[in-house]
């Protein structure tokens, strides 16, 4: 794609950056086969290629956002199926970054809407404040078809039944290995997770412990910055990426870390991406070092059980320590393995590209695995995308559900928080993080999401 950036424009280090996109840009369309909100909507402006073309008419004549380019790039899930499709290698997720903090800085909103924006950025990434807020959600759930915005109903109607207890396995402290140390890592605790979920971090620390990780819960450790990243407001999103830069670091240049494991994956794209986001401060250097360190938690329990028989191999190294048994997930006497529908998040296959590893792992454990049909398609939930582009989000999430459903699972597996959420509410079959499965078949405890799941119990082999 041709552009016409002035030598003055190209100056600025986010307008060269996305100069080099657009220009990788060929019109092919290719991305308009996967992008889910094409697909609902029909429409060639809620489609990459449209929304490349309102980008770079913006950029280019360096004018304010108006509303009809809101519109479609608030519409857009940054689920980056476009980016696994397109044969150039167009990086559509810094692009649409721009012009996210381009919007965020030179276009007012509505009162209602900006007022949503800044209540959903002083909550979700503080996980007290969450917690508060969702107690008072479930409290208003009974009331939300009175409520006169869709947006308002779908945060009222996204407070779950139950609320757990905050897990004191998120306070900075340190885990010790079992038996010898192989790795010492740092855990992502993350935000909003740890106040929906706290049983995934609890999982994760346990097969790393088993695995012989001394596992590093770092202080000062907080919110990856995604949410607002994703709303445009870079102050803030650079702001917490600094202070998880400076805590991992302290932690790599003290006792020594080998890598930032994240089992959130919308986490993870961020933290890789850290390097990009503060290329141009004084941490620069140190946030290149966090991006090559992190880790998907699917990535490095390959890496911690290589070999054709990576469960196998985990019982040798478990051998001798106290309280872990050998129990792998069997169905109800006679049924065979549990079958496991596993849901990609987009993060995870088109953020980081990692599509095999969850898969494999969860076989090996014993479990039957199967993908929906258009596994490469959004849920719907997208950090704050379920509750900005709720009729849109629904839509996605309803044909999830269905296509996962149609494969007739046990339980629903997915390695990002937003994902199982989202599906969650659309689905009576158990939906739990994928690193809780691969806890439980290697002597961990049942998934609490499974405590109703009198039929299948896992069996000693």
């Amino acid at each position: 794609m041709q552009t016409t950036f002035t030598p003055e424009q190209l100056q600025d280090p986010a307008t060269a950056r996305s100069n080099e996109v657009l220009r990788a840009c060929v019109h092919c369309g290719f991305c308009t086969a996967t992008c889910p909100t094409y697909q609902v909507l029909g429409d060639e402006l809620d489609s990459p290629r449209g929304r490349i073309y309102l980008i770079k008419d913006m950029l280019e004549n360096d004018r304010p956002a108006d509303a009809k380019t809101v519109k479609h790039i608030d519409r857009c899930l940054s689920c980056l199926a476009c980016m696994t499709t397109c044969p150039s290698g167009v990086h559509y997720m810094h692009l649409v970054d721009h012009a996210r903090a381009h919007i965020e800085r030179t276009y007012r909103r509505p009162p209602m809407e900006r007022l949503l924006r800044w209540t959903l950025a002083r909550i979700l990434p503080y996980p007290m404040r969450f917690r508060l807020a969702l107690l008072g959600a479930k409290m208003g759930r009974p009331f939300a078809r009175l409520m006169p915005d869709a947006r308002l109903r779908a945060m009222l109607e996204m407070a779950p039944k139950t609320i757990p207890p905050v897990s004191r396995n998120d306070d900075p402290q340190v885990f010790p290995a079992m038996g010898d140390r192989r790795m010492r890592v740092a855990l992502m605790t993350g935000c909003a997770q740890r106040a929906l979920n706290t049983d995934i971090n609890d999982a994760t620390i346990r097969v790393l412990r088993r695995l012989g990780c001394e596992v590093v819960i770092a202080r000062g450790m907080g919110c990856c910055g995604a949410l607002v990243h994703h709303m445009g407001k870079e102050d803030e999103s650079h702001a917490a990426a600094a202070r998880n830069i400076r805590a991992w670091m302290a932690e790599k240049r003290g006792d020594g870390l080998d890598a930032v494991v994240i089992n959130t994956s919308g986490c993870g794209t961020t933290v890789k991406d850290y390097g990009h986001m503060m290329r141009t401060t004084d941490l620069a250097e140190d946030a290149a070092a966090v991006s090559d360190m992190a880790v998907d938690v699917s990535e490095i329990l390959v890496r911690l059980l290589p070999g054709d028989d990576p469960i196998g191999t985990l019982n040798e190294a478990k051998a001798g320590v106290a309280g872990i048994d050998a129990d792998l997930p069997d169905g109800a006497e006679g049924q065979g393995p549990l079958r496991v529908a596993y849901h990609a998040a987009c993060s995870l296959q088109h953020g980081q590209q990692i599509k095999g590893h969850p898969k494999a792992l969860l076989k090996r454990a014993g479990f039957e695995v199967v993908e929906p049909a258009d596994s490469h398609l959004c849920c719907g939930s997208a950090g704050t995308y379920n509750l900005m582009q709720p009729e849109i989000s629904k839509q996605l999430k309803d044909r999830k559900v269905r296509t996962l459903e149609a494969k007739r699972p046990d339980i629903i597996a997915a390695g990002n928080i937003g994902c199982m959420m989202q599906i969650g509410t659309g689905t009576e079959v158990p939906v739990v993080h994928t690193v809780e499965l691969i806890d439980w078949a290697t002597g961990g405890p049942k998934p609490p999401a499974l405590h109703d799941f009198a039929a299948n119990v896992p069996r000693l082999r």
